[in-house]
């Protein structure tokens, strides 16, 4: 199981929000680069990035630190947030980006997510955020009536990398991951899945360990900042 330390990036630094509100944000670094490098010098094997400017106005916004993080960082890097059209996609590989991640147009356009799966094998992922089981879109801004495993299911036949489950409920919050839909919708699909939202410790990690080899790995991202994980230790936890 992969440990993908995430960096939020608003306004040009790296934050986290509370439940995925841009009116609650902690700013962690400003420089987003150097966090980076940091992630990497622990022994990551991968990063997590989010354009959080991004995701609300539709199109890259936070370019500039993503670009610099590419540029300094070896490991490979997935990023989502206000990528919603070929063009951008394709921006995106080109720079060196390994995995993007499509969350709003998988429910309004999921046409492109499988038109982009054909075109770059293994390197799209589909983001699917989700509040009390419904999919949420547009930066967690607007709710749908679409299920979380109804959305993954369509999927399964697209040649997608991986799904990218997230809890809001529990992101940014420190009370641990939703275990058991994580592993429901691991379950549910051949698709590998990456769970994301309140990893908070080593036990939320071999909690979600326990759910088997239908999960891929977790995002953690205030738990690395605030102390509450040791990169080093987990990563060592993961692979024991």
């Amino acid at each position: 199981m992969i440990l993908y330390p995430a960096i939020d990036l608003k306004d040009g630094q790296a934050v986290r929000l509370l439940h995925g509100d841009m009116d609650k944000t902690t700013v962690f670094n400003d420089n987003p680069a150097a966090q980076a490098l940091e992630f990497v010098e622990a022994g990551c094997e991968w990063l997590h990035l989010v354009d959080l400017n991004g995701a609300f106005a539709g199109e890259p916004v936070n370019a500039a630190p993503v670009e610099e993080i590419l540029k300094q960082c070896e490991v490979p890097a997935q990023l989502g947030g206000g990528i919603r059209d070929m063009t951008t996609i394709a921006n995106w590989i080109d720079k060196g980006l390994a995995r993007v991640i499509l969350g709003t147009v998988a429910v309004e356009n999921p046409d492109l997510v499988r038109e982009a799966a054909r075109e770059f094998p293994g390197k799209v992922a589909v983001g699917i955020d989700a509040r009390n089981g419904r999919v949420a879109t547009k930066g967690w801004a607007e709710e749908t009536d679409v299920m979380v495993s109804d959305l993954a299911k369509s999927f399964e036949d697209a040649g997608v990398a991986a799904i990218i489950y997230t809890d809001i409920l529990r992101d940014g919050a420190m009370k641990g991951p939703n275990v058991t839909a994580t592993a429901d919708l691991a379950n549910a699909v051949s698709i590998p899945v990456i769970a994301s939202g309140g990893v908070s410790s080593l036990e939320d990690l071999q909690a979600l360990k326990s759910c088997g080899a239908a999960l891929n790995g977790a995002i953690s991202g205030r738990a690395l900042y605030d102390g509450a994980i040791d990169l080093q230790q987990a990563l060592k936890t993961l692979k024991a």
